[in-house]
Order: C-alpha cells, then sequence, then structure tokens
C-alpha cells in the first residue's frame, strides 16, 4: 500500500469516534435534553471520574447541579456520613478540577490571570472555594454572550430584540452539538443563558446598546459586586443602569463608567441610585475615566455626587481620569473627602486641568485656610495620583502643605506637570520629612516634569533621610543630560531604589561611563528602565556591571541605545559569572543586534524555558525610530 493510502486509513480512523466517546456522548444527550441522572450518580467512581472529564460544560453543569443537591439531601438525612458521605466531598471536589480544566481550555489567555485574582481575592470571596472555577466559567461565558449581542445591536442593519439568538460559535463551545437542536431552541437565545447563568455573575461589562429597560430583568438572579458601563451617553442608556444599580445596592462593591458623557442631571441621577439617605452605600472603588461628568458650562459637581462621597463609609479607592473636572470641582471633592472621615486608600484626579486648585491654601506653618480645616485629615490615603493635571511651580508649592494632611501617603504620581525646578524643589522640604518616617513614602513617580539635572539632583539628596530604599522611583523623560550620573550613582548605593526608571533622560555615551565609574559595589535593584538614552557601547558595558553588583536584579529594559553587536560580549561574560536572579534583559530597539552572531550568543540563557535576552526580530520598522524631543 502506498505512503498517501496509509495516510488516508490513519486519517479515516482518527475520525472514527472510540466507544467510549460515543457513550459519553449519549449520556450527555440524555443529561441535556432530559436531565436522566439516576444511573449516571451511581456508575463507580473510576467511571464518573472519566465522564465527568469528557462532558461538555452543558451537561456537566446539570451534573453538577444533580450532585450538589443530592449531596445536600443526603448530608442532611444522613447520621453517619460513612463511606458514601466522603464519595459526595471528594466527587464535589472534583467538579471544581474539571470546570477549571474546562475554563483553561476555552479561555487559555485568561486562565492564568484569572488564577492569580482568585488565590489572591478567593480568601474573601462570598463564593465557596469549590465552586470558584464553576463560577468563574459560567460568568466569563455569559459576559462572551452579552458582549457578542452587544456587537450584533451595533450593526447598521440590526433590529432586535437584544435577546434574540446567541452566535453558534458560543453555543458549540458548552456543547450545544450534542443535544437535538430542535428540543433546545430555548437554549439560542440570550434570555436563556442570562436566566439560567445569571445567577454565576459577580463582574460584568456592559456597553451603552444593553443598558435598556429589559437588561434588569436579563439579570434578575445577578448578584453583581462589580460593574463597569462603557459609553453611556443618552437618557435611555441612564435608565437602565439606574435599574440595574437599584438592583444590585446591596451587593455592588466596584463600580466604573469608560467614555460616558452625562450631564448633571443624568450623573445626579446615577448617584441618587447608588445609596439611600438614611444609610451609607457599600461602594468600595469608584471610577470614570475618559468622560464627562457635568455639564460644560457649570464649574460645579451635581449635590447627589458630593453626598456619595460623603455616605461612603466604605470606599477605598476613587479614580477621576481624564473627566474634564476643573479646578474648583477637584478642589470640592478634596475639601468632601477630608470632611468625611472616610478609610480612602487610592485617590486618582488624572488628566484633569486643575491648575490653581489649592490657591486658596494657607502656606503659613500650622495654620489651615477654609479648605483645610484644623482637624482634618485623610489619614488612611496611601496613594495619591495627580498625573497630568498641568501643575506648575505655584501648584507644587500649595501641594506641599495639603500633603501634611495625608500623613501615611506611600505613593505620589506627579508625572506630566510642568513643575520644572522650582516645583519640585518647593516640594523637597516635604519628602524630607516623609522619608524621614517610620512608614515613609516610598514610590515616586516625576516623569517629563520639565525638570533639569539640578532640580533632581536636589531631590536625590533629599532621600538621604531614607531607612530603606524607595519602591520605586521614575524621573524619565526629563532632559538631565549626562551631569545627573554622578549623583544618580550615589543615589543608587544610599539609600538606593528597587524600580528605577531614568528612560530618554539624555545619558549618552558620558553618562553610561559615569554611572559605572561612580556606582556601589551593592545596589539593591530589581528593575530598571535606561531605554532610549543613546549609550551605544557603554550601556551594555554598565549594564555587564550592574549584573554583577545587583544581587537582586530581575528585569533591565535597554531599548534604543545604538548598543553594537561586539559590545555584547561583556553581557555575555557577565550572565556567564554571575549568580542571576535576571529573568529579562530587553533590547527591543538596537537594531544592529537583528543579524549579529553575538547578540544571539546571549540566547543561550534561559528561565522556565524562556529566553532572558530579548533582541529584535530584524523585521524593519516601517517608520524609524527618531528619540529627539
Amino acid at each position: 500500500m502506498r505512503t498517501s493510502d496509509l495516510d488516508q486509513e490513519y486519517t479515516k480512523m482518527q475520525r472514527i469516534p472510540s466507544l467510549v466517546s460515543l457513550c459519553v456522548r449519549a449520556v450527555a444527550m440524555e443529561i441535556i435534553d432530559d436531565g436522566h441522572f439516576e444511573g449516571v450518580i451511581e456508575l463507580p467512581d473510576e467511571l464518573l471520574d472519566s465522564l465527568m472529564m469528557n462532558l461538555p460544560p452543558l451537561a456537566l453543569q446539570g451534573l453538577h447541579e444533580h450532585y450538589v443537591c443530592s449531596s445536600r439531601s443526603f448530608h442532611s438525612k444522613s447520621v453517619n456520613g460513612g463511606n458514601k458521605r466522603q464519595r459526595f466531598d471528594a466527587k464535589y471536589e472534583g467538579f471544581d478540577g474539571v470546570w477549571k480544566a474546562l475554563f483553561k481550555e476555552r479561555w487559555p489567555e485568561n486562565f492564568k490571570r484569572v488564577e492569580l485574582i482568585n488565590k489572591v481575592d478567593g480568601a474573601g470571596s462570598s463564593v465557596d472555594h469549590e465552586n470558584d472555577w464553576q463560577q468563574l466559567y459560567w460568568e466569563t461565558h455569559l459576559q462572551n454572550c452579552l458582549d457578542e449581542a452587544a456587537e450584533r445591536a451595533m450593526l447598521p442593519a440590526f433590529d432586535g430584540p437584544y435577546w434574540g439568538i446567541v452566535n453558534i460559535c458560543i453555543l458549540n463551545s458548552i456543547g450545544y452539538s450534542a443535544t437535538k437542536a430542535d428540543s433546545c431552541s430555548k437554549l439560542r437565545t440570550l434570555w436563556f443563558h442570562c436566566n439560567k447563568f445569571g445567577r454565576y455573575a459577580r463582574c460584568l461589562r456592559l456597553s451603552n446598546v444593553l443598558c435598556i429597560p429589559e437588561i434588569s430583568g436579563l439579570l434578575v438572579t445577578s448578584n453583581l459586586r462589580a460593574m463597569v458601563f462603557r459609553s453611556i451617553k443618552c437618557k435611555s442608556h441612564v435608565d437602565g443602569v439606574c435599574d440595574l444599580l437599584r438592583q444590585n445596592r446591596d451587593t455592588l462593591k466596584s463600580l466604573e463608567f469608560v467614555h460616558c458623557r452625562f450631564s448633571s442631571t443624568s450623573f445626579s441621577q446615577i448617584c441618587s441610585c447608588i445609596f439611600l439617605e438614611a444609610e451609607p452605600h457599600g461602594i468600595k472603588s469608584f471610577s470614570i475615566k475618559s468622560s464627562s461628568v457635568a455639564d460644560g458650562k457649570k464649574s460645579s459637581l451635581p449635590a447627589d455626587f458630593v453626598s456619595f462621597l460623603s455616605s461612603g463609609r466604605s470606599l477605598e479607592s476613587i479614580h477621576l481620569s481624564d473627566t474634564s473636572i476643573g479646578s474648583k470641582c477637584a478642589k470640592w471633592i478634596l475639601d468632601t473627602l477630608l470632611k468625611s472621615s472616610l478609610n480612602l486608600i487610592t485617590l486618582e484626579i488624572s488628566d484633569n486641568d486643575i491648575r490653581g486648585w489649592l490657591s486658596k491654601v494657607d502656606r503659613r506653618p500650622g495654620e489651615c485656610s477654609s479648605l483645610l480645616g484644623p482637624k482634618l485629615s485623610l489619614k488612611s490615603l496611601s496613594i495619591l495620583n495627580l498625573r497630568g493635571c498641568n501643575l506648575c511651580q505655584d501648584d507644587a508649592e500649595d501641594l506641599n502643605y495639603v500633603l501634611i494632611h495625608m500623613p501615611n501617603l506611600t505613593s505620589l504620581d506627579l508625572s506630566d506637570n510642568p513643575l520644572e525646578d522650582e516645583g519640585i524643589r518647593s516640594l523637597i522640604p516635604y519628602f524630607v520629612k516623609a522619608f524621614e518616617k517610620a512608614s515613609p513614602i516610598s514610590d515616586v513617580y516625576l516623569q517629563n516634569c520639565s525638570l533639569s539635572c539640578k532640580g533632581v539632583t536636589e531631590f536625590l539628596e533629599s532621600s538621604q533621610t531614607l531607612r530603606e530604599p524607595l519602591n520605586s522611583l521614575s524621573v524619565a523623560e526629563n532632559n538631565l543630560s549626562s551631569s545627573v550620573a554622578a549623583p544618580l550613582a550615589i543615589f543608587l548605593g544610599s539609600p538606593g531604589v528597587k524600580a528605577l526608571n531614568i528612560e530618554a533622560i539624555g545619558l549618552e555615551p558620558l553618562g553610561f561611563q559615569e554611572l559605572e565609574k561612580k556606582m556601589p559595589k551593592d545596589v539593591p535593584l530589581v528593575r530598571i528602565n535606561m531605554s532610549k538614552n543613546r549609550g551605544g557601547s557603554d550601556c551594555a558595558s554598565f549594564i555587564s556591571k550592574l549584573i554583577m553588583q545587583a544581587p537582586d536584579l530581575v528585569v533591565v529594559d535597554a531599548g534604543y541605545n545604538f548598543i553594537l553587536p561586539e559590545a555584547l560580549m561583556t553581557v555575555h561574560d557577565a550572565l556567564n559569572l554571575s549568580t542571576r536572579k535576571l529573568r529579562r534583559l530587553d533590547l527591543t530597539g538596537n537594531i544592529r543586534l537583528s543579524h549579529s552572531v553575538h547578540a544571539f550568543k546571549l540566547l543561550e540563557y534561559h528561565v522556565h524555558g524562556k529566553p532572558i535576552v530579548i533582541i529584535p526580530s530584524g523585521l524593519p520598522s516601517s517608520v524609524p525610530y527618531d528619540d529627539d524631543p
């Protein structure tokens, strides 16, 4: 027989279903279509385990529900658990493993992320741990159904209804192909999936086309803890949002709006749905991103929003990013939070032009203005993000007096503000005191703040009062030149920093030479981004020394530094000699390395099967790189 004939025969054999698969398919049809579980539930453990592993999700769901009911009935009636009780418990745990495998198979790209979140949050979840993967599976499935319905609803030819037919690919993924289609037409409707699996939904994202009066009826069985709304712009959308908020008021912990446009009236309506005047609401995280929250001509926020903030005894984080609020609104928000005695941990007011928002702060030591009462503070606040707020020197000086009322701040982001040297200089008294504390500020971001070498040097010198290394520091995208290298090298050793971002600060070869020359023998760096500094071969030489003298170094980003191939031999030697923890050395953008033998030698170093060194692919970019400011 010819080889081609053998191949054809082998292909036919592969297509012929095994007896086990035929039996599983038959059992699945019985479970889905007729709900016959009696014979299945009494199968020996080995056969039942095999069946569970091969059932499609829809059939497994039916079997799981029946098994849980049988287990509860047995536990309630049984005096002595015995072997049968142990079998119920073991099998109940086995279901969780099968759901986990099904989730990983269907959404491999989300599996690691969800598993990490599950490990962190599982202890605080009200869902039984044994049901976590089942809950996550059907929640994600329902989100897929809603996303598909939203995409279909946005097509020009769409004429409703929104709860119509679910995509056949989604149905096949849960085992629809194994059913008798004629008797399961209801399975093909969005209404069925919401009704059947809505009780598993804890976190959902909804676009505006789905925020209609009917949506609250579709999700009536859900107990939502987190909701994300997108592109809410008209009254009908707002009405749908309000219905869902009222329906899930008792369970909702996280609320986010993205790309929305609210009038003062509609935003006030939404806020009033979240809380009752007689009792505080339970929202922990509240976010508005890339949205407008008030009428353009008004400089005030709705009274209901102020009441929402005031009644938020559970509020831990507030994010208002790119919301078109002005300086007066920002001041009112801060004033409200200070007066409310909240246990707030994170406050973000970023990408809003709020220049002059603290202009009424009394700068006399020990005094407070009408904005800051004598006993007002945000003692619990840990993270303050004011990125991209057009803050200047005067704002920095005012902020110096406000930060005193945030005694436990650990992270301050002032990036993308034109502070200039005078601005950072006015904040140095605050940093000196903040670095001295038992729980000092540990994350400082001053990226793209129009700083010079002189201003950054003064800041670095202020950190000498630190007892331990900073957790992270960014002075990236400031034109510091090679002159900053010497003070930066001193800073790396005493007190130092774990994550440093010095991208595009103009070091050039001379700066890397100075860093290498004056760098201490032992530095605490874990991550460093030194990309876009035109360091050339001197950048590679500095990397080599850093590998040897930073024992905890894990990640190095040295992209776009014009590194020459022959310079990599020093890096190769350093990797050979070090007892390294290094996991990634990114050399992307150094295009001369793409076909270099020296570069490819570095690919022999691996961690967990992945190469440590990332080199350019060799494919030319359609747009040439230019790092000129």
